[in-house]
């Protein structure tokens, strides 16, 4: 007899749910998050398992490591696509995890990508990162909105960044104003030093490898961007067309198509947000460093807004990025803005 195993995986228990090729129940029950535990549980079927399916939730990297390295064969659910076959699930099942293990059974489970253990860390870090870079770019935009309000001065994000406790002082009257935008000030200055301190561990242990090198040679991505899209994309050959690719960036809107369907669904929560963000960046780069760029996306925002033009650029980037990678060659702008 051969079995499927589903874990259902929550913050500090889980749910194990083992069939049998009959979609019978053999085994529920709810255990500790501690592997040993589970190994223990898992032990009378080991021989037999066919396959172990984990949802992809935030805190799954120790049971998928831990199952691997019992050497089970383990499959990491997506948890989005996985709504779509939401009616197959018993109405009284507290638990996922037979619903996990029947999708499993029936070869229909719709699966997340194991990004290698090795390799996780450093790109965690970079994660950090991306969210320090937004939490200064919220501070930064606040003292830009004060000194703006009270002086009539129109700051740009480099000023704002090197502006001085003395120029503070002197620009602004009011004592209060004083302490919120140095309150700003002192915020955007730890983060950069922050920043600074992860990028050069970075740069000091990874390189762009192949088949990612060629990134670099597009007008708004540096090393350090390159090296995000480069570990949050994994193995380019995941992603069969371009289309793929820039729907997991999250760069396709939603857009009706034939017979009600929509072409995009969801993307506001599938997908990687990493490289969602990764590319807009690139996006407000490469509009102040290109021409050709610029000039599009003033074109785009001219008959739409800014939002919607930067959007359209990064699908425009990662598109362009998805074939820099597959073909090996440099960025070509007249392929891109032609």
């Amino acid at each position: 007899m051969s079995y499927y195993v589903g874990i259902d995986l929550h913050s500090d228990n889980n749910y194990i749910g083992v069939i049998d090729k009959k979609d019978s129940r053999i085994l529920g029950k709810k255990l500790p998050n501690d592997l040993d535990v589970i190994l223990k549980a898992l032990e009378p079927f080991q021989k037999k398992i066919l396959g172990i399916v984990v949802e992809s939730t935030y805190n799954w990297y120790w049971l998928v490591d831990g199952l691997q390295e019992a050497k089970y064969k383990v499959h990491l659910a997506n948890p989005a696509e996985m709504q779509q076959y939401s009616g197959m699930k018993y109405t009284d099942d507290k638990w996922d995890s037979f619903w996990l293990a029947h999708l499993l059974r029936l070869d229909i489970l719709p699966e997340g990508y194991i990004y290698p253990k090795e390799i996780r860390p450093i790109r965690d870090l970079l994660r950090k990162r991306t969210m320090l870079v937004r939490h200064r770019t919220a501070h930064i935009l606040s003292l830009q909105n004060m000194m703006n309000r009270n002086t009539g001065r129109k700051l740009k994000v480099n000023d704002a960044k090197k502006l001085s406790e003395e120029e503070i002082s002197k620009q602004l009257s009011d004592e209060h104003l004083i302490m919120a935008v140095q309150s700003d000030k002192a915020v955007i200055d730890f983060f950069n030093e922050q920043i600074d301190r992860i990028e050069k561990v970075v740069l000091k242990e990874v390189k762009i490898r192949y088949p990612y090198k060629e990134l670099v040679t597009v007008p708004g991505i540096g090393e350090i961007l390159g090296i995000t899209i480069m570990l949050e994309t994994g193995d380019i050959n995941r992603f069969p067309t371009v289309s793929d690719y820039s729907s997991y960036c999250r760069c396709v809107s939603s857009k009706k198509i034939s017979n009600g369907k929509k072409k995009g669904e969801g993307n506001k929560k599938n997908g990687n947000k990493y490289l969602a963000w990764a590319y807009v960046e690139a996006a407000n780069f490469m509009r102040r460093y290109s021409e050709p760029a610029r000039s599009w996306h003033q074109r785009k925002a001219s008959k739409t807004n800014q939002i919607v033009a930067i959007k359209a650029l990064s699908n425009k980037i990662a598109k362009a990025c998805y074939f820099i990678i597959k073909d090996q060659k440099p960025f070509d702008p007249k392929k891109l803005f032609q």
